[in-house]
């Protein structure tokens, strides 16, 4: 279990539309957190669960106002409102000047979302709605905490480009440089194309070529149908069986095709962490330990006879805070 986040360079790929879309059809719990800097869109689209509005205000404004000393995975869901059709979702910033707010909180953020997949309470995979990233977008900061970023890009020559070149940069940014076919590393970085589904796959062998050939450690893992109508039916604007449509049944083949290819790897890299965070918990009480007994070696041999209490290494409580 995982955090993917979803993303776009420029232009209007439906970034999303595809996060609802592939939120809807994951084979496991997963929690949609909108986390677009410059505003979220479901209080507009969507329907809460009780049939009346979502609440601007429970989401990440709620957090940011909770979060200062810290915040502890499950405590995301104290945040969480079910949208019409049950899909659980955090609610983003209703404009972009409230992102000043959440400026030193994205890191924390994107290592909640990431641990929240080993919660012993309620485990959830999250698909996090990223927007459109630039050099400056606090966004980016998720990234590093994430299992697998995609890149969403329409089909025409110049958005191929720009997807080609956000991906090289993000790959320096998050890997330290440019990489081949045989250099992939975490986080993985996916490209999903909107295309008819008719006769996509020699487009996505020519994108995969450009992609190899930059050097960008990028790949193409799958393609949501170009549908408007399914679009407007999954916000609600239209009716119809939206289970039947192009761009839900493409969600789903790309929802299954990623847990089948990486599934295994996400389970293995989160056991990685949990044993890289034990062993820095470790050495740090090590080092404490270390501490204490050269200050207490070097006290007067009258000060050393004294009674002194046991050295117990600070430790945190989870949940200290709710």
């Amino acid at each position: 279990m995982a955090l993917i986040a979803l993303a776009a360079d420029k232009g209007s790929p439906g970034v999303t539309t595809a996060a609802v879309a592939l939120a809807a059809v994951w084979p496991r719990r997963v929690l949609l957190a909108e986390t677009d800097p410059a505003g979220g869109d479901l209080v507009y689209r969507s329907t809460a669960a009780h049939g009346g509005p979502l609440n601007p205000n429970t989401g990440l404004l709620s957090i940011a106002a909770t979060a200062r000393r810290g915040l502890v995975p499950d405590q995301l869901w104290d945040h969480v409102q079910p949208l019409s059709g049950g899909l659980e979702v955090l609610v983003g910033l209703g404009v972009a000047e409230q992102a000043a707010g959440l400026a030193s909180l994205w890191p924390t953020l994107g290592h909640s979302f990431a641990s929240l997949a080993d919660s012993p309470h309620a485990p959830a995979d999250v698909v996090a709605d990223c927007g459109r990233i630039s050099g400056d977008t606090p966004a980016v900061e998720l990234f590093p905490h994430a299992a697998l970023v995609l890149l969403l890009s329409r089909t025409e020559p110049e958005a191929l480009a720009r997807v080609r070149d956000r991906a090289a940069h993000l790959s320096t940014r998050l890997h330290g440089g440019a990489r081949g076919a045989a250099a992939l590393a975490t986080p993985l970085i996916g490209v999903v194309l909107i295309a008819d589904p008719a006769g996509s796959g020699k487009l996505v062998n020519q994108v995969n070529d450009m992609l190899v050939h930059a050097q960008t450690g990028a790949r193409v893992v799958g393609t949501l149908a170009d549908d408007p109508a399914g679009a407007d039916m999954l916000a609600g604007r239209k009716r119809g069986r939206l289970d039947k449509s192009l761009l839900v049944r493409s969600a789903r083949k790309v929802a299954a095709d990623l847990n089948q290819q990486y599934g295994a790897a996400w389970a293995v890299s989160a056991q990685a962490q949990q044993a890289h965070q034990a062993q820095q918990t470790h050495q740090a009480q090590q080092a404490h330990q270390a501490q204490y007994q050269q200050a207490h070696q070097s006290q007067p041999a009258a000060q050393q006879g004294r009674s002194q209490p046991p050295y117990q290494p600070q430790q945190g409580h989870a949940g200290a805070d709710r």
